[in-house]
């Protein structure tokens, strides 16, 4: 496949992954980062290109479940200094991480993931009641260990984090999942931005590949956010599961390729 034909597929992916992670509430870089890295861009350029389609993702499509007045800004601001900073971590330290182990990560990650939204299709709707008025001081202690967690993860593989965020927050904090899947897309936000500044902090990134990519996730995230609105996607997810599935094991072969 020639450079022009593998830009050319980055950016359908791109535009289709956009379009459906963005209406659960994630910017979809828990598939970017695997996808550029099996259309044989390298694991930093990878990591670091998702990492911008997620920003570009997460603000379209927050921006319109703001809104629909389903962001709960001041549960969301509270995941936000420890996502940058982990995020940021993870993105200057990516380039000292031997890219076999960070394929490992992406493969377990993948696993993890794809079986959480293969569950979520046999999960028992739950009742949705308005978001919590008030957390408890252990709440946002626990919001502050998990968010640098998860911006750590995000900043090293290219992930968002909205994949991890929505079920915290619909199962730990028991928010709604629409509102949760809303206020996901303004900490995803912030998780990017830093893991981004930690990449360039650290290699140089592809822009090309950024604005292509970019402008078609830019139109995807938005279209996405408006869908979501209107469907109940239990069975695209478990389809998204599969896929991730699929993702994972095409990443392990290609690792066991080359031991």
């Amino acid at each position: 496949m020639d450079i022009n034909s593998t830009l050319l597929m980055a950016i359908l992916f791109s535009f289709l992954i956009g379009f459906v992670f963005s209406m659960f509430g994630q910017g979809g870089g828990s598939v970017y980062s695997p996808l550029l890295i099996l259309l044989s861009y390298s694991v930093l350029i990878s990591s670091s290109t998702s990492l911008v389609l997620n920003l570009i993702t997460s603000t379209s499509a927050g921006y319109i479940f703001y809104k629909n007045k389903m962001i709960d800004m001041k549960a969301s601001l509270a995941f936000v200094p420890g996502i940058m900073v982990g995020a940021f971590a993870g993105g200057l330290y990516s380039k000292s991480v031997n890219t076999t182990i960070l394929l490992w990560l992406f493969v377990l990650f993948l696993v993890a993931v794809g079986a959480r939204m293969l569950y979520s299709y046999w999960e028992k709707p739950k009742a949705e009641d308005k978001y919590p008025s008030n957390l408890s001081a252990a709440a946002y202690a626990l919001i502050v260990v998990f968010s640098i967690v998860v911006g750590i993860i995000s900043g090293l593989l290219g992930v968002g984090g909205g994949i991890l965020v929505v079920p915290f927050m619909t199962n730990v904090l028991k928010y709604p999942t629409k509102s949760a899947a809303g206020s996901s897309h303004l900490i995803i936000s912030f998780s990017a931005l830093a893991g981004i500044i930690g990449h360039a902090a650290s290699h140089r990134l592809d822009y090309p590949l950024i604005a292509a990519t970019g402008v078609a996730v830019l139109l995807a995230g938005n279209l996405g956010a408006r869908f979501s609105l209107r469907v109940k996607p239990r069975m695209i997810k478990a389809g998204l599961g599969l896929l991730m599935w699929a993702l994972s094991a095409q990443i392990l072969v290609k690792l066991l390729g080359v031991m």
